[in-house]
């Protein structure tokens, strides 16, 4: 794969106790060098203006202000310094890159992923919160739609925690499909069944939260019976992966029992609908908080775009899954 990186995304440090700490990306940087096939890429910030696609320009404008002032808690968990403004808009412009650079082809083992912070997906059009200023994967997505021309994307949130933020900015459009696995209850509390859009965006959000303990045969039963059929569906121009890492069995914050061959038997599932729907796929860094397993998540995404093989998954969903996905395929008409 290809890595969109900067050393800039570094500078953005919410404390030395803050699990969003730049010690994220170095852990993803050092598992990498151990693999073949890797490269960095750097990108240009995000413009002030495609953020502002997104959000509502009056909150780019404070966000701006507030670290210019030395920033501070924005709220107890959302934390900025001086650089968070350059590395947010860096962040941004990297998952940008990545948008663009699977609209021009690179697929493969050149497959772009993004690996910048701070976080996005937590970011609603007039607000930080849950360790995100701007919402990477929106910008990313919206600029694909008026830069390229392209009439549908599609973001596919793996994180464990619900992505309120994307969810909120697109809910009442056709032309974004979002869906969601994550942990039922996490935070931020959102995230229901019966979360599918309004308007003309009716039936373009899917949500499967997922009971604690969760693990990969479940994530594996809601990418085939309700995220595959929807995509198929929608037929979008672009999927972007918001990939998180923190569904992992021994991550820190979450109840959850994906696996490391999980992470690569989703990639591979993921790689097979590109590959029939003929649909460009980037990923975009969210969140994980063990660095060991945040690394091994990121690596092992790697190693099946680099050809490995993930060995299969033996265990059935639960009952409980499986009544959330025949729901969802009820409620969206799938």
């Amino acid at each position: 794969m290809q890595f969109g990186y900067s050393d800039l995304c570094l500078a953005h440090d919410p404390g030395e106790r803050h699990p969003e700490s730049a010690d994220r990306l170095r852990a993803i940087k050092r598992g990498l060098q151990k693999r073949h096939g890797v490269s960095y890429h750097d990108a240009d910030r995000a413009d002030a203006s495609a953020v502002k696609a997104v959000h509502e320009s009056a909150y780019v404008e404070e966000v701006q202000e507030f670290c210019a002032s030395g920033g501070g808690s924005w709220d107890p968990d959302t934390i900025a310094v001086e650089k968070t403004w350059e590395a947010a808009l860096q962040s941004a412009g990297l998952a940008q890159w990545a948008a663009m650079e699977a609209l021009d082809g690179a697929d493969g083992r050149q497959t772009p992923f993004s690996i910048g912070r701070p976080p996005g997906h937590h970011a609603v059009e007039d607000d930080a919160m849950g360790f995100c200023f701007f919402n990477n994967a929106a910008v990313a997505a919206q600029a694909a739609i008026d830069d390229t021309g392209i009439d549908r994307v599609a973001i596919f949130d793996w994180d464990v925690h619900h992505g309120n933020g994307t969810q909120d900015i697109f809910y009442d459009r056709d032309d974004v499909f979002y869906a969601s696995i994550h942990e039922d209850g996490l935070y931020p509390g959102t995230g229901d069944r019966d979360e599918i859009g309004t308007g003309d965006g009716e039936r373009t959000t899917l949500n499967a939260p997922l009971a604690a303990g969760a693990g990969d045969a479940d994530f594996l039963y809601v990418i085939d019976e309700a995220i595959a059929p929807a995509l198929e569906a929608f037929e979008p121009e672009l999927v972007i992966i918001s990939a998180g890492f923190d569904a992992h069995q021994h991550d820190p914050i979450s109840r959850m029992r994906v696996s490391t061959e999980g992470y690569a038997l989703m990639t591979a599932r993921m790689q097979s609908l590109q590959a029939s729907l003929d649909m460009p796929l980037a990923f975009v860094l969210e969140g994980g908080y063990g660095l060991d397993t945040l690394s091994e998540g990121v690596s092992i995404v790697h190693e099946t775009f680099d050809g490995r093989e993930p060995m299969p998954c033996e265990d059935d969903p639960t009952d409980k899954t499986k009544a959330i996905v025949s729901e969802l395929r009820t409620a969206l008409d799938l």
